[in-house]
């Protein structure tokens, strides 16, 4: 099995949410299982399907979070030397030519991607535009909206 790569806050961040979904949510579940059972017949109770169907998606997460932990490859940016080149982890500053603004992304991996918080996942498309590239490149990215033109101002390992 390939390696998934991670941040290092990325892996910290996905160990505290499992320890979260493993020892509060999964005993809340269990204890709202054992009072839908108590209330009878458990071919018409609501409560009881309800529970058994957040139990199932609350176990497929964690198995989830244990896989992508057991293969993780964890990157920790801070220890590679700035070149001036977007890297996995790096948080990159660019302006957008089309739209005359700056953006400034962070690259990780896929678990821990939130594009409103302007982390990214490394499959993106924009990611893979980026990666390997210098400051003062321009880019242009073919996405499924169309292509998108960028320069690079800044990459920083923080």
């Amino acid at each position: 099995m390939s390696r998934i790569p991670l941040t290092k806050e990325g892996e910290i961040s996905i160990k505290e949410k499992l320890s979260n979904l493993k020892f509060q949510e999964r005993p809340q579940i269990s204890q709202a299982i054992a009072e839908a059972r108590a209330h009878g017949d458990l071919k018409e109770n609501a409560e009881y399907h309800a529970a058994k169907e957040l139990q199932g998606l609350v176990e497929a997460k964690i198995a989830e979070m244990e896989n992508a932990l057991a293969n993780a490859q964890v990157i920790d940016v801070k220890e590679i030397p700035e070149t001036g080149r977007v890297v996995f982890g790096a948080t990159v500053k660019i302006y957008d030519i089309d739209n005359d603004n700056e953006i400034t992304y962070k690259i990780v991996g896929n678990l821990e991607s939130d594009p409103e918080l302007g982390n990214i996942s490394i499959d993106t498309p924009i990611a893979k535009g980026l990666v390997g590239k210098f400051v003062d490149d321009e880019v242009s990215i073919k996405t499924p909206s169309g292509n998108l033109n960028y320069e690079i101002i800044e990459v920083k390992h923080i």
